[in-house]
């Protein structure tokens, strides 16, 4: 098959090559991380104007009709340089929610400033009882005069603390799956950082909200939930694929750098022989983020398999970067002035993110046993 990039797709691709090298080195990555707040970054700002938050969105909701590759190719851009951005979080997930499910009013509300880069949203489905499933949450939704009460709690909010809104997951009356609109505006919540430097937050709703809020419920929701699971796991997988590449030249370097009896670690044949396998695993994981990023268009089943064969394999090879990358950095690896430390924390919590390799394997042989 031909996976060579148009000119357009490389001028994306050199154009956020420079613009990571320019815009986020450690340093700047720092002082990105100290100073989230309520309001877009100025690098936020940047992707805005150039275009990037508009791309993987469709023509028909204000987007500029990028596809997956596109998106494959930012999330790259964006594993590479450490992004400490909420772009999957804030903007690709929910944004491919609203595009789906908003009303007109709801989409000028929520979804235009969003691809414009004047906010942030954030996705509240996880809880402790959930796992990975995000259709069974113990949060309820009731009637309440004209509109609904929320109650419940959720955990491991992604982006709380920068949203201006929340799309929240709760059980309706019937017992089926309803999805709400609720303005991040006086939400108890606890915030935290996680080990990769991922803004978190755990919030308690007891909120009585309009009936307008309710976006979807029952089946509809569930197949845009599985849409926008797709294509937020697709972008996990490239953006992977980037922290990989920059943990494997980094260690690399290290290697040839570093001296012992004489001669650099690189030289020796044990060494070499790690190196190779990170590398195979590397470009193995580039070819299954290519098969995620170009499935995003087939029927759902076939869709959902592809992408989840590709999160399993890529989850279970950049756990196993990270752990060599440390490993061959020695005790150095552990500490947070050695930079690789952060890629691999980043690594190892990708494949945590919207389900672990275990889980994304049941799905891939429950395809199997369908097949059969």
């Amino acid at each position: 098959m031909d996976f060579s990039l148009s000119d357009e797709q490389r001028m994306l691709e050199e154009t956020l090559t420079r613009l990571v090298a320019d815009q986020c080195n450690p340093e700047q990555r720092n002082a990105l991380i100290a100073g989230r707040g309520a309001t877009p970054s100025k690098l936020w700002d940047i992707f805005a104007e150039l275009g990037l938050l508009a791309m993987p969105f469709s023509e028909s909701v204000g987007g500029l009709g990028g596809d997956g590759v596109d998106l494959m190719l930012i999330m790259q851009a964006l594993g590479r340089g450490l992004v400490p951005e909420a772009y999957i979080d804030g903007l690709l997930i929910p944004g491919t929610l609203l595009a789906r499910l908003a009303d007109p009013a709801q989409a000028q509300q929520w979804l235009t400033p969003l691809l414009e880069g004047q906010h942030q949203l954030a996705m509240a489905w996880n809880e402790t009882t959930s796992r990975y499933d995000i259709d069974t949450p113990q949060t309820r939704a009731e009637r309440h005069n004209d509109g609904w009460h929320l109650h419940g709690c959720k955990q491991v909010v992604i982006n709380a603390p920068g949203a201006a809104a929340l799309l929240v997951t709760a059980r309706l009356a019937d017992e089926t799956l309803g999805l709400f609109l609720v303005p991040n505006d006086g939400l108890r919540s606890h915030s935290y950082t996680t080990i990769d430097n991922q803004c978190a937050g755990d919030i308690e709703l007891d909120e009585t909200l309009p009936a307008s809020a309710l976006l979807a419920s029952g089946e509809e929701l569930l197949c845009a939930l599985g849409e926008a699971l797709a294509v937020g796991r697709a972008a996990l997988c490239a953006e992977a694929v980037g922290a990989m590449e920059v943990a494997c030249e980094q260690t690399l370097d290290y290697l040839k750098e570093r001296q012992q009896f004489g001669a650099p670690l690189s030289r020796f044949q044990v060494l070499q022989h790690r190196m190779v396998d990170m590398h195979l695993l590397l470009e193995q994981s580039r070819s299954m983020a290519i098969l995620a990023a170009t499935s995003l268009q087939l029927p759902p089943e076939q869709r959902d398999y592809r992408v989840a064969a590709a999160k399993a394999y890529i989850g279970e090879a950049a756990h196993f970067i990270a752990e060599q990358a440390i490993q061959l950095h020695g005790g150095m690896g552990m500490t947070e002035e050695c930079y690789v430390s952060h890629y691999a924390k980043r690594l190892v919590m990708f494949d945590h993110a919207l389900g672990d390799s275990d889980y994304h394997l049941e799905t891939v042989m429950a395809h199997f046993d369908l097949a059969s």
